[in-house]
């Protein structure tokens, strides 16, 4: 999270992301249910990040077990992109999720993650 996420360090993505990565039930995810390919990783991070460029995510617990770790966040940010049809606001946002993070080969090879975009689609004043 700190490394690829926080620090926008995309060269660090081969060192912690296995090159199949499958994105399981985050809905509203433009990439919902496909398995993603280092590019194409990349590619969906850019996408936020021109939404957000200075996202941030910050871990408040960590539970692990053999395949998985859960996580519980906060993401804050500036809207200073557009978000689909929906124009940049240069507002704040705040909010609260979840994400658990399937392993494979000592890599993540992908995420189940819930978290409340209402909030942030009020937040940025479109709901």
């Amino acid at each position: 999270m700190q490394d690829v996420w926080n620090n926008k360090e995309m060269e660090q993505i081969e060192k912690y992301i296995h090159s199949a990565y499958t994105i399981h039930l985050d809905v509203a995810d433009p990439w919902e249910g496909k398995t993603l390919t280092h590019k194409e990783f990349e590619e969906r991070l850019m996408f936020s990040f021109g939404s957000f460029p200075d996202m941030n995510f910050d871990i408040q617990s960590a539970i692990e077990e053999e395949n998985h770790v859960a996580i519980t966040w906060i993401l804050t940010g500036t809207n200073k992109g557009s978000i689909g049809e929906f124009p940049p606001t240069n507002k704040a946002i705040k909010t609260n999720g979840m994400t658990i993070y399937h392993f494979k080969e000592n890599k993540i090879n992908g995420h189940t993650q819930v978290f409340d975009r209402m909030t942030v689609f009020k937040q940025l004043g479109f709901a």
